[in-house]
């Protein structure tokens, strides 16, 4: 997270793409307990101003979205992202509040372009899926703020995402139209894939 990407901290990146968007209001991060006051240092020298509060995570990742909810103020709609996607654009922020309107919940994606097949323990194919049926889940997701509480206090078993909690309280999640570059920094050679896509969009940017 605080890898340098053009000499700004990676997560730097992520949280100024909400601080400098109007149809945000409050930003609520959370970091790894022992980042916490390097995160308190870096939005000091930044000057973020919608930063509400920067607070540790828990052991799961629904445990950290919980801790972060949970200082939330009470508001309308609620948005998740990854600290490690730094490359998300305002056009997604704003397709996502058009459909999370339509059901309470949304979440960004892009249709699969690879062929996908179900593979067992052994290594061994079990079927091929209907690609036109599969989308690669990216965040932001949105959701109504009492639905999130609710799927937040009911579901108590590990999920990879938001989604999939408010999913077994059996309430329809809306996809809506990511971007590919808004890919999730996991590995080294992501790095120079994410400091690539930023000097593609902003060649006159400078290195800090």
């Amino acid at each position: 997270m605080f890898t340098p990407i053009q000499g700004i901290p990676l997560i730097a990146h992520t949280v100024e793409l909400f601080e400098s968007s109007p149809l945000i209001q409050e930003v609520i991060l959370v970091l790894p307990q022992n980042k916490v006051e390097e995160g308190i240092s870096l939005s000091k020298e930044r000057g973020w101003k919608k930063l509400a509060e920067i607070c540790s995570g828990g052991k799961r990742r629904q445990d950290s979205v919980r801790c972060g909810l949970e200082r939330l103020s009470p508001c309308t709609w609620v948005v998740i992202h990854d600290g490690a996607r730094p490359c998300m654009d305002t056009g997604i922020l704003e397709r996502g509040l058009i459909a999370v309107k339509e059901t309470g919940a949304a979440v960004a994606g892009v249709p699969a372009t690879e062929t996908i097949k179900e593979v067992c323990s052994k290594g061994i194919v079990q079927s091929t899926l209907d690609r036109k049926k599969l989308w690669m889940v990216q965040t932001p997701q949105i959701f109504d703020y009492k639905l999130l509480v609710s799927a937040h206090a009911t579901c108590q078993q590990a999920v990879t995402d938001d989604a999939s909690m408010v999913e077994m309280l059996g309430h329809p999640v809306k996809m809506f139209m990511g971007i590919p570059n808004n890919l999730k920094v996991t590995t080294p050679g992501d790095l120079a894939l994410v400091e690539a896509i930023m000097k593609r969009n902003n060649p006159m940017a400078n290195p800090q």
